[in-house]
This record gives C-alpha cells, sequence and structure tokens, in this order.
C-alpha cells in the first residue's frame, strides 16, 4: 500500500470517527426546541410524533367551540396532527396578580406549522412588529398581554407572553448556535442528564407553578407535600421498550429535597397520600380515564435516595389506548 493511499485512508477514518462523535454527542444532547428556550425556572418537552409513531394512533381532537374552529381554520395548522413537538419555559412572575399572572411562558412548536395562511393571519392580528436578526415578531394583545410570535425556521414557531421581548430575542439569538448540540439554558446544563432516556416527555425544574395554588402544588383537587419552587424531574418513558410499538408507559417524578431530613418528611408523606387515593378511587366506576388512573395508583411506589424522593408508576399501552 502507497502512503499517499495510507494517508488517504488516515483521512477517510478520521472523518468518519468525527462524525461517530458528533452523532453520539446530538443524541445526548437536549431536543432543539428545547435547547431554544430562554432562561427560565422549569422546562417541559413533549415528543408528540413519537407519542403517535409508538402509540399508532392520532390524538383524538376535542370537541371545539366555534370560535377555536374559526381560529384553525384562519391559521391552517391542526394541532393534533400538525405539531410534532413541544417545548416550553415557565417564568415566575413577580406580581402573581399582574395581566400574566403567577407564570409567563416561552415556547417553541416544531411541525408542519408555517405557512400563508398563518402568516396572513398574522399579519392582520398584529397590533406592531419589530425586526430582530432577520425575523420578523408580530405582537398580537390577548387579555391585556402582548403575546409575541415568530416564524424561526421552516417547521419551527416561537411564542412567548413575556412582560418584555428579551424572552423572544434570547430564542431567535439560540437559534443561529443550534447546531451546537449542548447549546442551551443553565437549567437544562444542570438537569437534563437527570432525564431518563427515550423519554416521550418530561420536565425539569419549578415544572409545579402552573399548578401552585395557596403556597401548596394541587393536582386533582389534592394538594401535594411539595413548594411550587422545588426542583422536579418528571419524565414519561416507555416501560417495555418493543421496536415500533408501545408496551406500556413507566411515569416518575423526581423531586430534590433541600436536605436529606426533608426528603425523609416528603417520602412519607407522599407515601400516606398515594395509599389515600388509591383507597378513595377503588369505588370508581368503570371508564377508560378512571381505569388508567386506578392502574397508575396501583403501581404507584415512592421511595427516597438521600436528598432525592422519587415517584414511579406504570400503564399498560392497552389501557391507555382507551382513553
Amino acid at each position: 500500500m502507497s502512503r499517499r493511499t495510507r494517508r488517504t485512508l488516515f483521512i477517510v477514518a478520521a472523518v468518519l470517527l468525527l462524525l461517530a462523535v458528533a452523532i453520539f454527542l446530538r443524541s445526548k444532547a437536549p431536543p432543539e426546541a428545547a435547547r431554544l428556550l430562554p432562561e427560565s425556572d422549569g422546562i417541559i418537552y413533549i415528543n408528540l410524533k413519537a407519542i403517535r409513531t409508538l402509540s399508532h394512533k392520532d390524538f383524538k381532537p376535542p370537541d371545539r367551540v366555534p370560535e377555536y374552529q374559526q381560529f384553525i381554520d384562519a391559521i391552517g395548522i391542526d394541532p393534533e396532527h400538525d405539531i410534532d413537538q413541544v417545548a416550553i419555559a415557565l417564568h415566575r412572575m413577580p406580581d402573581p396578580n399582574g395581566p400574566n399572572g403567577p407564570v409567563a411562558y416561552s415556547m417553541v412548536l416544531v411541525g408542519k406549522i408555517t405557512g400563508q395562511k398563518l402568516n396572513a393571519w398574522l399579519d392582520s392580528h398584529a397590533t406592531s412588529r419589530e425586526t430582530y436578526v432577520g425575523h420578523t415578531i408580530y405582537n398580537i394583545t390577548s387579555q391585556d398581554r402582548t403575546v409575541r410570535v415568530a416564524q424561526i425556521g421552516y417547521d419551527m414557531v416561537a411564542v412567548s407572553n413575556t412582560p418584555t421581548a428579551e424572552q423572544i430575542h434570547s430564542m431567535l439569538d439560540r437559534h443561529r448556535a443550534a447546531a451546537l448540540p449542548f447549546a442551551g439554558s443553565s437549567l437544562l446544563e444542570q438537569h437534563y442528564h437527570d432525564v431518563p432516556l427515550l423519554s416521550l416527555a418530561w420536565g425539569v425544574g419549578q415544572i409545579g407553578l402552573p399548578f401552585s395554588e395557596s403556597g401548596s402544588i394541587h393536582v386533582f383537587g389534592l394538594a401535594l407535600p411539595l413548594e411550587p419552587d422545588a426542583t422536579i424531574v418528571a419524565s414519561v418513558a416507555p416501560a417495555l421498550p418493543v421496536p415500533g410499538s408501545l408496551g406500556a408507559v413507566r411515569f416518575k417524578v423526581e423531586e430534590i429535597a433541600p436536605s436529606q431530613d426533608k426528603a425523609t418528611s416528603q417520602a412519607a408523606d407522599l407515601a400516606t397520600l398515594v395509599t389515600l387515593v388509591r383507597g378513595l378511587a377503588q369505588p370508581l366506576g368503570e371508564s377508560p380515564a378512571n381505569d388508567a388512573f386506578k392502574e397508575l395508583l396501583k403501581t404507584a411506589e415512592v421511595t427516597q435516595h438521600g436528598e432525592r424522593v422519587v415517584v414511579t408508576a406504570t400503564v399498560s399501552a392497552s389501557t391507555l389506548g382507551g382513553l
């Protein structure tokens, strides 16, 4: 083998190695939609396309009021079929009684969501416009708030209702650096590694904020022994991975408590609450929603690992398929 041939083979091998490393790093990186989000108190991400694919079914559209149906027709987007990914940043507001309430949001939507109809709707409803780094930001007034919308790619839209334009500017800035696999907010940097692999949906940070009421988190009308500003890592992932299908879904919620003693106390309180609700749910009649709720409670387990309190539960795909 000649020296030139060896050099060529070495270059090809080096390139292939670099590509393999790049692909590996990209697989470990947060989804691009989440990486575009600005600094925030919490992040929620849902991979709707993966859920539709694994469940082999489309989402059933909810009963739509005429006004909402007119909006869907006007923008030319069917959310249940056209949106593939949703990434939401939660921003705690200093004045919970202000126009944004206790929490404002910034979000990135990915899917078949751009086109002439959306452009026409934005153009006709915008009270003002701003051009930033080559993108048009449409400012739309809604319930005493300004909702800012910008199309940042052929399949991507950014939306924010924060009091200032800082957050949507940040998303547009991050879009220019989106090729960097580990770019993103400090919250992603700190906690994305805690998200289980292959999660279909997940949340990190203070994701209890939207459910906070009177200083506590409420779910289904129940007050949980968790603080609204608690750092939580929640996820929904396939429990029995079968290629091309979904056998069961595993729900996991992990709270990072301020101390091990606090974690011990909260784990005990959560275990008691699960036992209580499990008993209260038994008399519920048979229905797809009630069956899923009962199975979730039946499999729920509360454990503690140092300063972390972990709640897990599993629901079969057949039960979920009835919803």
